[in-house]
């Protein structure tokens, strides 16, 4: 033996030629019975393979959980890939026949059929489906004797909250993958939509192209958010609970849900337009567009923005609904989201030309989608 000690890189080229066992052991066994004695021993022990192993606090919730998780398929030329063969995704189930998952999993689709982790097939119905909260529910003609209705959770979701990602990433069903709450209150400005989410759970655990319409689980087994999109790099996005227990049950009992709509563009404060509109404070949304014949119209006064560099002023600053503040688009939009309906009368406070002033204004409906 010559004392060299070899690094990992030449360990493993030397375990591709076989001479791992001379080099580590600096010696090769002399009998029969060393080699039974020591390599075989390990070789030939039985595996009882119903043996399982321990698992972790994530399997107990896992295996309360899977059961009640589906694989969504949409088929049909105008479901979302537009080919014919449809898309797939994931669902959770919420009462003794319905199933909630992402209105664009199943947007456009002749049929939708969903399997659960035992094996079962079931038909389904779109009962309701809502482009603006992306979600969507369906009536299962059959659920397994095991399956049992998830929860939605109570509490609002914050940041280093444990979660679990439940569904069937590119197909792969009833996986799951940990992290934590990254983020709360984001607003997502989607692609293929002229409008943007508010209240978007922010995580770090794994989200994939077929986990959309799955459950976003806390440690209790309750639905923090269904998810909704990944943006890769550790980020996906889930609808919140709260937003989640307003839509769905409409879905169920009308098949459509009411979002409140003011009728208004809007900007964030920032010192730029503090500054440029003698604002105590950047603080508020400042009204950069009021549509003709909306709730708003004849109630706020827009914006115009200024030659020289289109910064907004004069417009209406509301910091303010019903006594909550509003810092930022984002608090108007999960205001408008998570405490009114269309048809609430609300009183905004408001700056208007450097003075403070109050306007009532009654809330419509937003329009259908395009």
């Amino acid at each position: 033996m010559n004392g060299h000690a070899p690094d990992r890189r030449e360990f493993l080229a030397l375990a591709g030629t076989g001479l791992v066992g001379a080099v580590a052991g600096c010696a090769q066994p002399t009998s029969s019975d060393s080699v039974e004695g020591s390599s075989s021993h390990s070789v030939s022990r039985e595996i009882d393979p119903d043996e399982r192993a321990d698992g972790s606090t994530y399997t107990d919730v896992y295996e309360a959980v899977i059961d009640s998780v589906a694989q969504v398929r949409a088929l049909g030329a105008g479901s979302p890939y537009g080919d014919g063969s449809g898309g797939q995704g994931s669902g959770f189930l919420v009462g003794d026949s319905h199933l909630v998952t992402n209105e664009h999993v199943v947007a456009g689709a002749d049929t939708v059929d969903l399997q659960y982790i035992n094996g079962d097939w079931s038909a389904t119905e779109i009962v309701g489906a809502d482009f603006y909260s992306d979600l969507a529910v369906l009536e299962v003609d059959h659920v397994p004797d095991e399956a049992t209705p998830l929860e939605l959770a109570a509490e609002r979701s914050v940041v280093g909250q444990e979660v679990l990602a439940i569904g069937n990433p590119y197909g792969f069903e009833g996986s799951m993958s940990k992290g934590i709450v990254s983020g709360v209150n984001r607003t997502l400005d989607m692609p293929d939509r002229t409008f943007s989410f508010s209240n978007a759970i922010q995580t770090d655990a794994a989200v994939n192209p077929g986990n959309s319409g799955g459950p976003l689980v806390n440690l209790d087994g309750e639905v923090a958010g269904v998810i909704t999109a990944g943006g890769g790099d550790n980020i996906g996005f889930a609808i919140p609970s709260a937003v989640a227990s307003r839509v769905v049950p409409s879905l169920i009992e009308t098949g459509s849900y009411d979002h409140s709509y003011m009728g208004i563009t809007l900007a964030t404060v920032d010192r730029y337009i503090a500054e440029a509109n003698d604002l105590p404070e950047a603080t508020g949304v400042i009204v950069t567009g009021v549509e003709s014949g909306d709730p708003a119209d004849g109630v706020l006064r827009a914006a115009t923005p200024r030659p020289r560099d289109s910064i907004p002023v004069g417009g209406d600053v509301i910091y303010a609904i019903n006594g909550e503040p509003i810092p930022d688009r984002h608090a108007l939009s999960s205001h408008l989201a998570l405490r009114t309906s269309p048809g609430d009368t609300i009183e905004l406070e408001c700056w208007r030309y450097g003075d403070e002033t109050a306007v009532s204004l009654t809330l419509g409906e937003r329009p259908p989608a395009n």
